[in-house]
């Protein structure tokens, strides 16, 4: 009996000794390990600085927030913010809590990230940022983007939970705009237990980010900083409190995980490459199915199904046919994210017609992809998809 998981454990035995290395020092908070990841994956995806925390939604709620709290703030509430209509629920939550406006805009039928033509009709006057999520590893078109900013004020941020080691051009994705987010949930590209990061090239938004993400104070500050140089007074300075911050810190143990797997990401995503080739080649031209197709360097988060117009599939016999066929399967993301009763807790606009987030939300479904060979899984796939 073949079964095909939607994830598996990245971890051998390199996270256990790395876990017991942190027991043996007998101090599980935020320390050196996390430090060191820090720093070894700010140099991988080839970024001034990183900041880990112990999620994505808390790295898109730390980028958020520190967009605020700079000398000159680069949002104030009120200003809008364009967003797809198909990412997760915690790509949203950080604007709507710190009072933006979401203009939401329709998505692509077969990339899944923006329908470009979409975004830049809903640039207006008001727009002060554009929250591009890479989505299912899809990096975006971020030279069409960025023809779209042109010289307009307009802050770029990405969400690239979703979407670690994709490529556009030869950039990692997460790299193009003021921050980019990234989640080392167990699911994802590589996984701490739970754990995000922000990365930026800007040195204020990472000293903002350093005081946002435990506590609001000054301790992990260096002395010499963006937002309160401090004093020679380490006793006064350990409960100095400077900004209205959370406690989204990660332990140690997440760091250290963090280290060793970051060693291993290329060889994973070599993994989901290749597993991708096989099932472009077996699904690129099925009679059914959209699949996603891959902007420039896809890293495989997943692989993606809408039901084509003109199939008399139902989507609700396919995903019970997988089921009986052990396959896990899931919506796209949330599907179309403006149908959610959330939404009145939002100020919001919903920009022109959902039409392909409608769609997607309907007739879509995805399964997952893994680290290791998968072809006898596909393969199953196929034989299940074929009717």
């Amino acid at each position: 009996m073949i079964k095909y998981p939607l994830a598996s454990s990245t971890w051998d035995e390199k996270e256990i000794e790395a876990i017991n290395g942190v027991i043996a020092k007998d101090m599980y908070t935020m320390g050196e390990g996390v430090k060191q990841f820090e720093e070894n994956f700010a140099t991988y995806v080839n970024s001034k600085y990183a900041v880990m925390v112990n999620s994505g939604s808390s790295a898109n709620l730390i980028a958020v927030a520190a967009m605020f709290f700079t000398k000159n703030p680069k949002l104030k509430r009120g200003d809008e913010v364009i967003v797809p209509a198909v990412s997760w629920s915690t790509t949203y939550y950080p604007l709507a809590q710190y009072g933006l406006k979401l203009k939401f805009v329709d998505v692509d039928l077969h990339t899944l990230n923006f329908d470009l033509e979409q975004l830049k009709n809903a640039v207006s006057e008001q727009t002060k940022m554009i929250l591009a999520v890479n989505l299912l590893g899809n990096p975006n078109d971020f030279d069409a983007i960025n023809a779209i900013i042109g010289d307009k004020d307009i802050i770029l941020m990405e969400d690239n939970c979703e979407s670690m080691g994709a490529e556009f051009k030869g950039k990692q994705a997460g790299t193009f705009g003021l921050v980019g987010t990234f989640s080392t949930f167990y699911s994802h590209h590589m996984a701490t237990m739970e754990g995000g990061l922000i990365v930026t090239d800007d040195e204020e938004m990472y000293h903002v980010m350093i005081c946002l993400r435990a506590h609001g104070w000054t301790r992990h500050l260096p002395k010499e900083n963006h937002v309160s140089n401090k004093s020679d007074n380490a006793f006064e300075e350990s409960f100095r409190f400077i900004l209205p911050g959370y406690n989204v810190r990660p332990v140690e143990m997440s760091g250290v995980i963090g280290v060793e797997q970051l060693k291993k990401l290329p060889s994973f995503l070599d993994y989901r490459r290749k597993n991708a080739e096989l099932f472009v080649s077996l699904f690129e031209n099925h009679k059914d199915f959209y699949i996603q197709k891959d902007i420039d360097t896809s890293s495989w988060f997943g692989f993606s199904f809408i039901i084509k117009p003109e199939s008399t599939l139902d989507r609700a016999e396919i995903v019970k046919k997988l089921e009986a066929n052990h396959i896990d399967c899931r919506p796209i993301v949330t599907g179309d994210f403006t149908k959610n009763e959330v939404l009145k807790h939002f100020d919001y606009e919903i920009f022109g017609e959902m039409k392909n987030a409608q769609y997607l939300d309907k007739k879509g479904f995805f399964v997952g992809n893994h680290q290791v060979d998968l072809t006898q899984e596909i393969h199953h796939l196929f034989e299940v998809l074929t009717f």
